[in-house]
């Protein structure tokens, strides 16, 4: 059990060193091949940089590391102490020395002129290459490590934090390069953020619904005979009316949406139905039934003797 653990233990720090590794390479790349050519300052550290360089000619990636000391002293007292230090200073060191060695060793690559070209995939690149860095359990200091204590405290999506906490370097970028670049930036920044949550919490998968109805038995029965998910549900007041009605509460899978709206309108027209966006979901019945999971259980089998589901017209 224990060279066990040993074994699990060794393949998560490897799988975190790759991740920081590719992240702060992936980083390193992106400021070298899409922002700094095209002048484009996305906030943060990295943007300051730009343009101090633009300003003073000083290079790139040092100036990210100087800067990044009192980020870096933040993180200490906030996100984990010395095990912070270690991952954060190994991503830092990798991809602010690497923007000086890929501009010593490459001083001429771009792939294109186009500054909307650039925008773009800067901000997809530098937003994977952030996710990664995050999920290894580090980050790239800067404003990254602001956005991930005000995350962790407040809840807040790294995509807002994003555009406060670096609105003013965006500003003076405006003011540096001309207004169209401190447009670009804007773009580059947002895009950045959404790709970050992206590669944090993944693609939006499922769909959590919550029926109010007044026939629940009618609603829960057609939505598992015909669906087949399972249902959650609970007694809940009308605040004004004070009328007693019943919430349902369940998970169906993208396309299967329209088919459950269907059921739920077919079995009760007057039922009040919202749906959210979900990540990931695990454990109880989600999607079409499998003898093996439910066999013997009460569920298991009325999902068997269903009815076939709704045709789905996605």
């Amino acid at each position: 059990m224990v060279e066990r653990l040993r074994r699990i233990n060794l393949r998560a720090q490897i799988l975190k060193l790759a991740l920081l590794t590719g992240g702060a390479l992936l980083a390193a790349v992106n400021v070298h091949v899409f922002l700094a050519p095209s002048n484009i300052a996305p906030g943060g550290v990295t943007g300051i940089a730009i343009i101090l360089n633009e300003l003073t000619g000083w290079p790139i990636g040092l100036t990210m590391m100087v800067l990044n000391i009192p980020a870096i002293l933040l993180g200490f007292h906030y996100l984990g102490r010395f095990r912070f230090l270690v991952s954060t200073l190994y991503t830092v060191l990798l991809y602010n020395l690497g923007v000086d060695l890929l501009a010593h060793w490459f001083p001429a690559v771009t792939l294109t002129d186009e500054v909307l070209l650039n925008a773009l995939y800067g901000g997809v690149v530098g937003g994977i290459a952030t996710g990664l860095i995050y999920r290894g359990g580090g980050t790239s200091a800067g404003t990254g490590v602001l956005g991930r204590v005000l995350q962790m405290r407040t809840g807040i999506p790294l995509s807002q934090i994003y555009l406060a906490t670096d609105g003013a370097v965006v500003l003076v970028a405006g003011i540096i390069f001309g207004w169209e670049a401190g447009l670009y930036a804007l773009i580059t920044l947002f895009i950045w953020g959404l790709a970050t949550d992206y590669v944090l919490e993944g693609p939006s998968v499922v769909r959590t619904v919550f029926i109010v109805t007044d026939k629940p038995e009618a609603v829960g029965q057609a939505i598992l005979d015909r669906v087949h998910v399972g249902v959650t549900t609970w007694p809940a007041e009308g605040m004004f009316t004070h009328a007693q009605h019943t919430i349902l509460f369940c998970t169906v899978s993208r396309p299967h949406e329209r088919s459950l709206r269907q059921v739920v309108a077919e079995a009760d027209p007057d039922a009040f139905l919202v749906t959210g966006h979900g990540h990931q979901a695990s454990g109880g019945v989600f999607g079409p039934p499998h003898r093996s999971r439910h066999k013997g259980t009460r569920m298991g089998r009325q999902a068997e003797s269903a009815l076939p589901p709704v045709e789905d017209r996605e």
